[in-house]
């Protein structure tokens, strides 16, 4: 006996649910009581949450535009929407998150360890900055005009963060907080800049090796289940590391009087600064079909249709990083059962 099965999609038709509303007049006090409607029979016709999901989905997180998401309802689901509806479906949506926004802000101030960055962005036909705060399990978006201490004051997170915060560099970073670490990706590759600028220096290559190591450490200690490095393996890397930074120092002192060279300031940061996680991935992954959104839509007419396509964008990614079936999630957003995370555990 051979066997054969072929899976396939059933065709898509779309199903009409009316709900008729009693209305009846008392004979006492001949007050008129309307049945209450449905939370998604808002108007005498109306495209239910699971279309709306779908549709949000298909925009913030499959990046597909407006009018091409009205065709793709119409000819896979038989869903002859508007591109003016498509249009305006974030922000009903978004609304509804402003809860979601409000804790996943406190969990992202109670966690030990936050990502920060920031991109370019259009906005209204101008350059903006879209700024990002995330852990493994959290993200949180905010469009500003501004890239500096401004923004980041607008940013609540880092106004009352006491953790370590992780970023690239931006100077604006350092006016909150204590505890900062800086992206060892960018130090990488700095360090073979400085290698190529220096040839007769050995320290470059020393300091690159040592830091692969130590990344090589930390992945082994978790993989194994171990909540640091072994200090047999780690103290002689570190040691190894001080001693390469110091040598590297002596052989570029500084130049009183003058703006430091590149190499300096990048063995300034690599003696100043502890980095818990090796880079700064996770900002920028979080960021980067932020780009992706930019090259197909060119930007945000307007400051509010950024502000919900970013904060319905924010739920979504932070919902995936949690294993949340994204359309069950957007369909429970919509229908008034939120999914919030955990204010801390998930941090």
């Amino acid at each position: 006996m051979i066997r054969r099965q072929v899976v396939d999609l059933p065709p898509v038709r779309p199903s009409v649910t009316e709900h008729r509303l009693h209305r009846l007049r008392c004979r006492g006090c001949h007050r008129v009581t309307t049945a209450p409607a449905p939370v998604e029979a808002t108007a005498p016709a109306c495209y239910g949450p699971n279309v709306t999901a779908l549709a949000v989905y298909l925009l913030t997180y499959q990046h597909i535009p407006v009018a091409r998401t009205a065709q793709l309802l119409a000819d896979l689901m038989g869903l002859p929407v508007s591109t003016g509806w498509v249009a305006d479906v974030l922000t009903p949506v978004a609304a509804n998150l402003e809860e979601f926004a409000e804790q996943v802000e406190q969990a992202l101030r109670a966690a030990p360890v936050v990502h920060f960055d920031e991109t370019g962005i259009r906005v209204e036909g101008k350059n903006w900055w879209l700024h990002v705060a995330c852990t493994p399990h959290l993200t949180a978006y905010l469009p500003h005009c501004q890239r500096g201490g401004e923004a980041m004051d607008e940013f609540v997170i880092l106004t009352r963060f006491r953790g370590v915060a992780v970023h690239d560099g931006l100077m604006s970073y350092q006016d909150f907080g204590r505890n900062h670490a800086r992206c060892n990706a960018h130090h990488l590759r700095e360090l073979v800049a400085a290698g190529e600028a220096h040839p007769e220096h050995a320290w470059p290559r020393i300091a690159m090796k040592t830091l692969e190591e130590l990344n090589t450490a930390a992945h082994t200690a978790r993989a194994t289940g171990l909540a640091a490095i072994p200090a047999h393996i780690v103290d002689p890397l570190i040691s190894r590391f001080v001693r390469t930074v110091n040598l590297g120092l002596l052989l570029h002192p500084p130049d009183r009087g003058r703006k430091q060279s590149k190499t300096r300031n990048l063995l300034v940061r690599l003696r100043d600064y502890l980095t818990v996680p090796f880079t700064n991935n996770q900002a920028e992954r979080d960021l980067r079909m932020i780009k992706a959104q930019l090259k197909i839509s060119g930007g945000w007419r307007t400051r509010h249709g950024a502000h919900a396509w970013l904060r319905v964008r924010g739920y979504i990614s932070t919902a995936r990083k949690n294993g949340l079936h994204l359309i069950t999630a957007l369909h429970d957003a919509i229908t008034g059962n939120l999914w919030l995370p955990a204010t801390l555990e998930m941090a």
